[in-house]
């Protein structure tokens, strides 16, 4: 889940107007078009996460092994490195901080809220809420707050994916304990850091006809790979959650392990994107909602997992499989729809302009102060400049 990008490329930008004065008969600023690639790859990212997710309860069959080791070693990368390219703008600014706590902060309180109370009625025999231990999947809400409010950092250091890096490996070697996910939200964190790195130019590297035939064979040898390893390889690697000493390994191995994880993981990202279709198809415009997919999809596989329907026997067959993954697929492009959004909007993207003040500029320090050579335009309600 990506919450959606303040400004991202092909994003809502005003081109310049033309030289001219205020009554100059200028045509009205153009907002440039979203780029599709960005939208498509989203949404066959959510299917990948809403698919992984549902194979996750027929693991005895071989083929959904396979598949979910393989789906799991990079599709919440995938997401992360996107989310990062598309945070690198983000600012303290009013606005920005303000829609990091609409449609980040407050969705987290919601579904953190919902999904517990959801499973004690349907599952769980008592009923526990925790904003301080993220529940399933709101980890990553969770995590997006931080990494955003941490961007500002990362644009300033020299070296920002190899500190990232640093924090990373060393956060697996003791036990940071479950509050706030915190081995997800510093273990992840350089595929963020990675995403504030790219620039438009090393997308077009992987829209390159070459490019997509290499992608498909980096895929091909990945899921050939998942299968080899999935007997044996502990899964909890690709949660990327534990400490080295729960998944059994010392911190040499451990790093070792992390290390390999990290590159077979930003080369199944780079695989991926190369494969993505370049121009608007009819799934576009669903890329742009893929929080709703991530978000939702949850309570449908809980529910199924409570009644306990993933233990018939014609799913755990290579025929029902088959049969999940499509149905995994016609779910999560649903729950991106306009009739999910409208429904789901308040909880997602809600409107909260009586829970802020206006926006207000920082005081200026007490003592004497030079006056600016020219008055400065009071900043308006809004937060723009007359």
């Amino acid at each position: 889940m990506d919450a959606r990008p303040a400004s991202p490329p092909g994003g809502p930008v005003a081109d310049a107007r033309p030289a001219g004065g205020p009554g100059a008969d200028a045509p009205a600023p153009r907002r440039k078009e979203r780029d599709p690639f960005f939208d498509n790859a989203k949404y066959l990212a959510i299917l990948l996460v809403v698919i992984g997710h549902s194979l996750a309860y027929l693991r005895e069959v071989p083929v959904a092994r396979g598949l979910y080791l393989f789906i799991y070693m990079f599709h919440m990368p995938l997401f992360i490195v996107i989310t990062g390219y598309f945070s690198r703008n983000w600012t303290f600014s009013g606005g920005k901080a303000r829609k990091l706590i609409t449609n980040v902060g407050v969705p987290y309180v919601v579904f953190e809220i919902a999904y517990s109370v959801y499973d004690w009625l349907v599952g769980r025999n008592e009923l526990e809420i925790s904003l301080l231990k993220p529940y399933f999947l709101t980890w990553f809400l969770c995590a997006l707050f931080m990494w955003r409010l941490s961007t500002p950092v990362w644009q300033q250091i020299r070296w920002p994916f190899a500190v990232a890096m640093v924090f990373s490996l060393l956060s697996y070697m003791s036990d940071l304990g479950g509050t706030f996910n915190i081995h997800r939200v510093i273990g992840l964190l350089p595929f963020y850091v990675l995403g504030l790195m790219l620039r438009p130019e090393h997308f077009e590297l992987l829209k390159r006809p070459s490019a997509r035939v290499a992608g498909f064979g980096v895929l091909t040898a990945g899921l050939g790979a998942a299968y080899l390893a999935m007997d044996r390889m502990n899964k909890d690697w690709v949660y990327w959650k534990d400490p080295h000493e729960e998944l059994g390994v010392g911190n040499v191995a451990g790093t070792v392990m992390r290390v390999a994880m990290f590159a077979c993981a930003v080369t199944l990202v780079a695989a991926f994107l190369a494969i993505v279709p370049r121009k608007k198809t009819w799934f576009t415009k669903l890329g742009a909602t893929t929080l709703y997919a991530f978000l939702l999809h949850g309570f449908v596989t809980r529910l199924l997992q409570f009644t306990e329907l993933w233990d018939a026997a014609w799913m755990n067959t290579v025929p029902g499989v088959i049969v999940v993954i499509a149905g995994a697929a016609v779910v999560g492009t649903f729950l991106c729809s306009k009739p999910v959004v409208r429904a789901m909007s308040w909880a997602l993207e809600p409107k909260m302009t009586w829970a802020f003040t206006g926006l207000r500029r920082p005081a200026r320090p007490d003592g004497p102060a030079k006056p600016p050579a020219t008055p400065e335009p009071a900043v308006q309600q809004g937060g723009k400049r007359p």
